[in-house]
């Protein structure tokens, strides 16, 4: 339907992108994108016979812009792609959801979530810059994924038993077995039991990895 569209703006100069419904449009000044706002929308409304969002449709920096999830900023001179912060929430919680440690899941099903979630979102991002998100989020996931162990490990029975598994010292064992904090504090204490390569021997995904592996920067 909005093929008429994309040719009138190749016809009148204007560099623009567009997908489905959504499109931006590119000016080298605010005037001069006051001014092609002003004359597009007639031609949408009045010849395409189509409605057009006024709440969504505005003149704004670069810098300010939302578009399919993606932020954007410029470096050395050029425009750049990031995950917009509104984006970057929505995944957390996302994370969230799956690495809720009252949900009922086994951990093989739910370290398959994850990983059918990374990989997905990576792969939809992976033309931004995020690397310095991803290893706050790792960081963020993996302590996460020891809470989610520390309270499978509620009685000191239990714990004994699963510590003694990686052979750290017996005092270091009697130590975090003992410990009466929640399991957000406790996860804490597991970095010596559930490292890093541990978690992802339990299958976990590592973000950061994943993402450099598909970047396409």
């Amino acid at each position: 339907m909005l093929n008429e569209l994309d040719k009138e703006l190749t016809d009148r100069g204007h560099r623009f992108v567009r997908y489905a419904d959504d499109c931006m449009i590119f000016c080298k000044s605010k005037r001069s994108a006051n001014r092609t706002l002003n004359n597009i929308v007639p031609y949408i409304e009045g010849k395409l016979f189509l409605r057009v969002n006024p709440e969504k449709t505005k003149v704004a920096h670069i810098s300010k812009v939302k578009y399919l999830g993606h932020g954007f900023y410029r470096h050395k001179g050029k425009c750049r792609l990031r995950v917009h912060s509104k984006s970057a929430e929505k995944m957390k919680n996302k994370i969230k959801e799956l690495t809720n440690k009252n949900n009922g899941w086994g951990n093989e099903y739910r370290a398959n979530r994850l990983r059918q979630f990374v990989r997905g979102w990576v792969n939809y991002f992976k033309m931004a810059d995020m690397k310095n998100l991803l290893l706050e989020v790792d960081e963020w996931v993996r302590r996460k994924v020891r809470a989610v162990y520390w309270k499978q490990w509620k009685k000191v029975k239990t714990r004994y038993k699963m510590l003694r598994k990686y052979n750290i010292p017996e005092c270091k064992v009697h130590e975090i077995a003992n410990c009466r904090k929640g399991s957000w504090r406790a996860s804490i204490m597991l970095n010596s039991v559930l490292t890093n390569k541990e978690i992802v021997n339990l299958g976990y995904i590592t973000m950061t990895d994943y993402y450099l592996k598909v970047s396409v920067n």
